[in-house]
């Protein structure tokens, strides 16, 4: 729904004033699963990147705090460590976002993941898929440092004992992601543009050949949209993110208390 509602030159067919009316539109006229498009090769990369994503968050914001707060929480080692982070996970997830944004487009001419791969890195070459890294960095590295610090803030404002509690990681989590979500939204939109090379809005601005550059991507978005043009899909982006974030910190939170609970059960 995201891809769809921040293209900037829609197909009469593709328009949306809604999320809701978006999706059901596409689940008529192009199927229940179409939303769903893409998501496996989402899900294949997401493993190995949240892996690597929290254990470095972990690491990095345990030594920076003892050397900037001497063992206390510091917002701005959440921020640095959040921001790291990010460049790991983006590593991986990068050509994974790629290719489920090019099967998520209306008419999108590829029938399968390894289809879009292939034919992406025959016409477009390997650089295809990391075309938008800068522009994915230069959007995920605020992204996560709003997202972790304020994680971090809400946990101090409703769970300051710092224990496993359910409820409070659920509620930190969706918070943290629809503020971070909002904030970088005019980020999002660039990023999807250069994702997509969208043919009929870069031929309306007189753009032949491949749009490339965070710089490029946000003078592209300004002349199709105007400053509006950089909040498309801004209700789709947050109510996204409020779910995947809640989920992504309760999930990680248990098994954190899980393998303590389990190590200090050991030692005893």
């Amino acid at each position: 729904l995201q891809t769809r509602m921040q293209s900037l030159q829609p197909d009469p067919k593709a328009q949306y004033r809604s999320v809701y009316e978006a999706l059901k539109k596409i689940v008529l006229t192009e199927g229940f699963w179409r939303p769903l498009r893409g998501i496996n090769v989402t899900m294949l990369g997401a493993g190995p990147a949240h892996a690597m994503y929290f254990a470095c968050y972990e690491k990095m914001k345990k030594s920076l705090s003892d050397t900037i707060q001497h063992g206390g929480n510091s917002h701005l080692a959440n921020g640095i460590a959040g921001s790291v982070a990010t460049l790991l996970h983006d590593a991986v997830m990068n050509p994974a976002e790629v290719v489920k944004q090019r099967m998520q487009m209306f008419n999108s001419p590829y029938k399968s993941v390894l289809v879009c791969i292939r034919t992406v890195q025959r016409t477009e070459g390997f650089g295809a898929f990391y075309r938008s890294y800068t522009t994915q960095l230069t959007m995920n590295v605020p992204f996560q440092a709003i997202h972790f610090i304020t994680y971090e803030f809400m946990q101090e404002q409703i769970n300051p004992c710092r224990e496993y509690n359910p409820q409070s990681h659920m509620v930190s989590g969706a918070i943290a992601g629809a503020v971070a979500a909002a904030a970088t939204t005019p980020l999002d939109v660039c990023k999807t543009l250069l994702n997509t090379q969208e043919n009929m809005a870069l031929s309306s601005v007189n753009i032949s050949g491949h749009l490339s550059g965070m710089v490029n991507a946000f003078k592209t978005v300004y002349q199709l949209g105007g400053v509006s043009g950089y909040f498309k899909g801004v209700q789709a982006r947050v109510i996204y993110q409020m779910p995947s974030t809640a989920i992504a910190w309760s999930v990680y939170e248990f098994f954190k208390y899980l393998l303590t609970k389990h190590k200090l059960e050991k030692r005893t």
